[in-house]
């Protein structure tokens, strides 16, 4: 199976984002522009993996402790390719988002999985292959709390390609401070 760990989005931030790509879509001469259901912020692409790794991964997964954190999405960018360029929307980089990012990283190379060693750039991918006179930008912020992470397997169905949850990780809950108390930790 082909796998990635990722945060997958409420409907408001979906619509948000789709809106995005259909104002790329309406100012460009070409693309391929990702499907509503396909958008997502990638943590960890795995790629290739059989079931005894799948299960490192959901144990990982287990193990690697979040509170509910906040996500912002705040531009729009661009990376540059012949034949078409890749548009993303930029997601503000957080301690929480990258610890969480890094904990993993750090625990799946740890178990031998080979990842891409490049800094992470948290980005949300609208399209690709496309042609436009758009040019980065800030836009409208907006955004969600993150209480859980996904396994994501990537897969074509009928020509399609299509991405189904198969493992879900919850966050912690937020311990509210009692006047007068520490939390536990």
């Amino acid at each position: 199976m082909r796998l990635f760990i990722a945060i997958n989005f409420n409907d408001d931030t979906k619509n948000g984002l789709f809106a995005l790509c259909d104002e790329l879509r309406a100012n460009s001469k070409r693309g391929k522009f990702s499907l509503p259901e396909n958008l997502h912020l990638t943590l960890v692409f795995l790629g290739e993996c059989d079931a005894k790794q799948t299960d490192a991964v959901k144990a990982i997964m287990d193990s690697t402790n979040f509170e509910p954190f906040d996500l912002t999405i705040e531009r729009i960018g661009r990376f540059k390719r012949d034949g078409g360029d890749i548009w993303w929307a930029g997601v503000r980089e957080s301690k929480a988002l990258l610890d969480l990012q890094r904990n993993l990283t750090a625990a799946l190379s740890a178990e031998g999985f080979s990842l891409d060693k490049r800094k992470y750039s948290p980005h949300i991918t609208l399209g690709r292959e496309i042609i436009t006179k758009a040019d980065h930008r800030h836009i409208k912020e907006f955004g969600e709390t993150v209480s859980s992470i996904e396994l994501m397997k990537s897969e074509r169905i009928g020509g399609k390609l299509t991405y189904t949850a198969i493992y879900s990780k919850r966050a912690a809950s937020r311990r509210p401070v009692i006047s007068g108390q520490k939390n536990p930790q």
